[in-house]
Order: C-alpha cells, then sequence, then structure tokens
C-alpha cells in the first residue's frame, strides 16, 4: 500500500513559515521606524486659542517646526503678525506645511515655488528659512496687504491657479501666528515621548537651529551689556544664566531683552514666549526634553494641553526660570 509523501506537509509549513516571517518584519520595520524617529510617528503638537472658546488646531512635529521657522524668518525682519499669518495660511493651502521636493510642473517647497519663475535654485527653494524670506520679499511689495483680505493678500504674491483657496486656512494660520509669535502665552504643546539617549543632539544643535531662523543675534541681542565674549564656552562652575546664548551642560539659556532698554515688558514677554514655543515646536527634531520660562514649564511626554506652572521660586536656575529675562532649554542626556 503506499504511503502518503512526506514532502506534502511541506507547503502548509512553509506557509506558516512565511507568515511568521511577514509579522517578524512589521515588528522589526515598526521599531526601526520608532527608533529612527525617536517616538516622532506618535507625538502630536497642538496649539489652542488664549480666550475660553476651546479653539484648537492639532499638526504633526514637521509641520510645528516649519511653521516656527516661517514665523521667526517673518519676525526676525520686523513684521507684524497679519503677515506671519498670510504666510502660514499660503504654506498650509500650498504644502500642508511640509518641505515636499515635488508639486505642479516644477513647484518645490513649502511655498511650492517654481525655480523657472525666478524663485531661486531647487536647492534654495527647499531650504524653509530662504523659502519663507522669499514669500515675504513678494508681500511686502504688496500695496496695503496688511489690511487686504487673506487670500487676496497671498494670490497676490502666489499668482496660483486656485486663488480662494487660501481663505479657508485662515483661521489656523491665525491661531498659529498668535502662539509663534508669542502673544498668545503658554498655547502650544507637543506631545510625545521624550527623545531616547542614543538620539540626542545636545545644546549645539539647539544653538544651530535658532542662529539658522532667527539669526546670530538671538544669542546675544544687540547691545546686550554682558560680561564678556558671546562666544566664550561658559566655565563649568558657571550658572546656567551666566553667558547670554551659552549652554551649560544640557542647558540653553536665551536672553530675551535686548538690553536697549527701549522696550516695554509686554515686548520682552512676547519675544520670551516666541522663543518658547519655537523651542517646543523644535522638541521632536532637536530632542529638547523641557522648556522653561515665566514660571510657566513644558516637558517632554506630557499629556496635558497647557503649559504647567514652575516650581516655586528658588535662587539659581529656579529662580531664572521664573523670571521674564531668558528662556531656559534643557535637552536630552545623551
Amino acid at each position: 500500500m503506499l504511503q502518503p509523501s512526506p514532502t506534502r506537509k511541506k507547503p502548509g509549513r512553509l506557509l506558516r513559515f512565511a507568515s511568521a516571517l511577514v509579522v517578524l518584519l512589521a515588528v522589526a520595520g515598526y521599531l526601526v521606524v520608532q527608533y529612527v524617529t525617536g517616538g516622532a510617528a506618535r507625538t502630536r503638537c497642538t496649539v489652542v486659542s488664549a480666550g475660553d472658546d476651546g479653539v484648537r488646531h492639532e499638526f504633526t512635529p514637521e509641520q510645528a517646526v516649519n511653521a516656527a521657522t516661517i514665523t521667526a524668518v517673518g519676525t526676525t525682519r520686523g513684521l507684524p503678525e497679519r503677515a506671519i499669518t498670510i504666510a502660514l495660511a499660503t504654506a498650509l493651502q500650498e504644502s500642508a506645511l511640509r518641505n515636499i521636493g515635488h508639486g505642479d510642473r516644477d513647484s518645490l517647497g513649502l511655498f511650492q515655488q517654481r525655480p523657472s519663475q525666478g524663485w531661486g535654485r531647487p536647492a534654495q527653494i527647499m531650504e524653509p528659512t530662504y523659502a519663507a524670506g522669499r514669500f515675504y520679499d513678494h508681500l511686502v511689495k504688496v500695496p496695503g496687504y496688511t489690511k487686504l483680505p487673506l487670500t487676496v493678500a497671498a494670490q497676490r504674491v502666489q499668482r496660483s491657479g486656485f486663488p480662494d483657496a487660501y481663505a479657508k486656512h485662515e483661521p489656523d494660520a491665525a491661531l498659529l501666528a498668535a502662539a509663534l509669535t508669542g502673544r498668545s502665552a503658554a498655547t502650544l504643546t507637543c506631545t510625545g515621548l521624550p527623545a531616547t539617549s542614543t538620539r540626542a543632539k545636545g545644546p549645539d544643535a539647539v544653538r544651530a537651529a535658532l542662529v539658522r531662523d532667527f539669526g546670530r543675534e538671538v544669542l546675544q541681542p544687540a547691545g546686550a551689556e554682558v560680561s564678556g565674549q558671546a562666544t566664550a564656552a561658559p566655565s563649568p562652575s558657571a550658572s546656567p544664566s551666566a553667558s547670554p546664548g551659552g549652554s551649560v551642560g544640557r542647558v540653553v539659556t536665551l536672553p530675551v531683552a535686548g538690553g536697549r532698554g527701549a522696550e516695554s515688558a509686554a515686548e520682552v514677554r512676547r519675544r520670551g514666549w516666541q522663543l518658547a514655543h519655537w523651542a517646543v515646536a523644535n522638541a521632536s527634531a532637536l530632542h529638547i526634553e523641557r522648556v522653561a520660562y515665566a514660571g510657566r514649564e513644558w516637558t517632554a511626554g506630557s499629556t496635558g494641553t497647557r503649559w504647567r506652572t514652575a516650581p516655586a521660586t528658588g535662587s539659581g536656575a529656579q529662580g531664572a526660570e521664573r523670571g521674564t529675562g531668558s528662556v531656559r532649554i534643557i535637552t536630552a542626556r545623551q
């Protein structure tokens, strides 16, 4: 009598093996993505209204970084909040605040600018600070742009085939502009896991990104009266606030007041909250663990949508965190 061939069971075993392999590869792929992004895929950023109307807008860390850059470029040029709102609404429509390397015909970047139309070289357009600057170059040439309807002002710069499309983004753009210019205090947060130690970038990366977006004056505003050179490395025993724009260990301390004596308390606080919100927006990319300003603090991994009250006033670092003269940024351990 013929016996069943043992090879007839192999297809079943091979199928089960293949299925298990697919599952293992999927799990491995997920873990790799989480390692590479530092958990950024699970991180969401939120901006809320400063009022009690409950208005809020959620966006990704990538969008947060780009929005903060667009805002920094505009405020560094001394442009009004309305200009920032127009720029953010335009980028929301053109690219969803993503720095994409494709688009209609040769359109590229945050604002879908075209090299063939004189906006710059492709590599330049793909640099967010350059792209934002070029947008503002054109916007300020529009007569009375601050008083025009947003969609009209944006269209005169972009000359889009969909001229009315910008209007629908105005509420979200206005909410973002209020937070990222610092007018609305403690209204922008990001949730998610703190960066892992193996991915930490440290204070130097934070300082480089600040200079990229704001210029070198952000580390030591012109006219600030401090002893020593701004570029001098602080001594290990110095307090974190001893060197404006400097860092001690994992801490970067940013001066807010310019030392010119002409800024009002409101202007100083607004500048401080702009820098604090910028740091939170960049937390995932730069592996920032905590940001403190004016008696409030944000900590990576927090699930709340509001900043928390900082510890009671003390001397040294804690006392500095409760003042309005500087923003403290603490990076993840390396």
